[in-house]
Formats: structure tokens, C-alpha cells, sequence
């Protein structure tokens, strides 16, 4: 995380809209020239201050502890492992003792494909026969788990099935109608973990600003926002993240809309503006949240970045034993988030 406060404008900028322009970056586009003095005008930021976690399996396997015996009564079944995310959280249940089932559900250009992760081969089903295919496994695999990273327009299609054939689930997949999303698990019996943002640290920083926003409301009011957000160029929507982060500063005074967040996409731009590593262009999530006083005289900065997909997947699976014990207890709360994962602090 970087948190920057400056009492006045920074004096290698020529103006104030030079600095302003830092977070929009296709100003300058056509002018060669400004936009290289531009970028050399960005303060760096340490690498170290990054959270940077290797995307690679053998990277992965590295950073993952020695499974413990009392994860091994757990069944997974990991909807879009035939995606990078999915295929990342499958193989860090693995790693953490988690019995994946043979099976999983995608979208209908993966239906029929047969993947293999580590030995083990899942057949991937697609949506003509996926109730079948959800509800026998279930029934043989009583204590199972769903994970789900499918893409945004499946969110509540998925949860609807899910929550008809009874079995909890992580939802990790973003977008979709998200008051439906809670209301359809509402009004069933299914436990569920709902949470747009599945890395423990980041999630932490998210319920950081939600206590500054609930304790000190207004306390940035009249303050201008300004937010960019770098991700791999197929994620199509903004990130659950930066809308949670928004709505903070939203309670806190800041004047801001959700159609104005600028999503950088181009990989070009990605590395030379945002600063993303070449090798983590495929999988990363950088997001800048920019904040100025009505004066100009003073102004915020607060950064997270994120490299790979590790931080994710392991939070995932932090969110899924977490869900399993909830099950066996039958715990009267029936809807949980990452914080709720945090609070727990059984994390590995």
C-alpha cells in the first residue's frame, strides 16, 4: 500500500492540471513528448512496497504450507478452472489438502474439455447439463464445497443453482445484479462466503476505510476523486474493489461516479504508465485512488497493487475451509464476506 498526503502541489509540476493529468493518461497520448516528461514526473514507488505474489504453479506450491489432516473431509468443485483464476484457487486447494471432485461446471465453449491438475483430470460440463451434473455430486460428496470464477454474466444463474440444489459456495466472480445475488441466497437454506475482493490483505485495507468511513463521515467532503485501475485486458468490468473503495470515499464527501473510474486495458499503457511488470500483464491489479481539496492546496494518494493471482487463490481457500466449518456447525449466520474470514483468524 502507498498513502501520500502533500500540503501543496508538488513544484515539478508546471501546473496543476499536469499533475491532475496523471490519472488520465490518454490526455496526452498524441503528444510524445509531455506524455514520456509526464510519466518521468510520477513519483516511484518502491517495489517493495508492492504486493507482488507469483502467478506460476511452481511459484504457488512454494508459498503453500504442508497440508494439515483436518482439511482432508473437504470436497471442492471449482466453477471456470479452465480459466486462470479458477485454475489457480484449484491448485492451491490442492496444495492445502482439499479433495477436488472430477468434475466442474463452465461456460458452453469449455463443455467437454478434460483438464489435468497435477495427475488429477476434471471434465468440465457445460450449461446444458449442469443441474444434473451439480446435484450428483453433491449427493456424492455430502460435504462439498463450490467455488465460483466464472464470468460476471453467469453470477446470478450460478447462484440460483446453487442455492436450488442446497450446496454452500465462495463466490469469487464479480459483477452480475448483487442485491439479487443476496437475496436469492436470502431466501433459501444455503451458507455462502460473497466477497468481490478474495486477497486477506487487500480485504483488510477495504475494512480499514469502511471504519474511517462509518466513524468520520464527510471528513473529505467537497474533495475531488480521481481513480485508475489497471487488470489484465480480459477483465471486461470494473473491479468489485474499486466500487467497494469508491463507496467509501463517497461516505467520507467525495464527489465521484462510478462511470468515471478509468480502466486501463492496453498493455502498452499498462507497463509504461501504470508500471506493470511485462510478465505480470496477464494476470495482475493495480488501482490508484486520487484525491484533491477544492483549493488544490492539498491532496491523498492510496495505492494497492497486486502481482499474479497467489494472494487471491489463497484467499479462496482460507474462505472455503472457513465455509466447511460454518457448515458442520451449522452456524446460524447464513451470508459471509472476507472479513468475516478475518475476523475467524484461522487463516493459514
Amino acid at each position: 500500500m502507498a498513502f501520500l498526503a502533500r500540503a501543496s502541489l508538488n513544484p515539478s509540476y508546471a501546473t496543476r492540471r499536469e499533475y491532475i493529468n496523471l490519472l488520465n493518461p490518454c490526455i496526452d497520448l498524441k503528444n510524445e513528448n509531455s506524455f514520456a516528461n509526464r510519466l518521468s514526473c510520477r513519483t516511484p514507488i518502491p517495489r517493495k512496497s508492492l504486493v507482488a505474489m507469483a502467478s506460476s504453479s511452481s511459484q504457488s506450491a512454494a508459498l503453500v504450507p504442508t497440508a494439515e489432516p483436518r482439511n482432508a473431509g473437504t470436497s471442492i468443485m471449482v466453477n471456470g478452472c479452465a480459466g486462470k483464476m479458477g485454475r489457480a484457487v484449484l491448485e492451491a486447494a490442492m496444495a492445502a489438502g482439499l479433495n477436488p471432485v472430477p468434475v466442474a461446471l463452465g461456460g458452453p465453449e469449455d463443455a467437454g474439455k478434460i483438464l489435468d491438475f497435477g495427475g488429477m483430470q476434471i471434465e468440465i460440463h457445460g450449461p446444458s447439463d449442469r443441474e444434473s451434473v451439480l446435484s450428483s455430486t453433491f449427493k456424492d460428496n455430502p460435504d462439498l464445497i463450490v467455488v465460483d470464477y466464472t464470468v460476471p454474466a453467469a453470477v446470478n444463474d450460478n447462484a440460483a443453482l446453487y442455492c436450488k440444489v442446497g450446496v454452500p459456495f465462495v463466490m469469487g466472480t464479480t459483477g452480475g445484479d448483487r442485491e439479487l445475488l443476496y437475496k436469492t441466497v436470502g431466501d433459501s437454506n444455503v451458507y455462502a462466503v460473497i466477497s468481490p475482493q478474495m486477497g486477506k490483505q487487500v480485504v483488510a485495507f477495504l475494512a480499514a476505510m469502511e471504519i474511517m468511513s462509518a466513524q468520520f463521515p464527510g471528513a473529505f467532503s467537497g474533495y475531488d476523486l480521481k481513480v485508475m485501475e489497471s487488470h489484465q485486458a480480459s477483465k471486461l468490468d470494473v473491479s468489485g474493489t474499486a466500487k467497494a473503495v469508491i463507496s467509501c470515499f463517497q461516505k467520507l464527501g467525495a464527489k465521484f461516479d462510478e462511470e468515471q473510474v478509468q480502466l486501463i486495458r492496453d498493455p502498452k499503457l499498462q507497463v509504461e504508465l501504470v508500471g506493470v511488470p511485462e510478465e505480470h500483464l496477464s494476470g495482475h491489479a493495480f488501482h490508484m485512488y486520487h484525491l484533491t481539496s477544492p483549493d488544490g492546496t492539498v491532496s491523498f494518494e492510496f495505492q494497492h497493487n497486486v502481482c499474479g493471482r497467489s494472494i487471491y487463490a489463497e484467499g479462496t481457500v482460507d474462505a472455503t475451509l472457513f465455509l466447511a466449518k460454518k457448515v458442520r456447525s451449522k452456524a446460524d449466520k447464513q451470508i459471509y464476506d472476507m472479513i468475516d474470514v478475518l475476523r475467524e483468524g484461522n487463516m493459514r
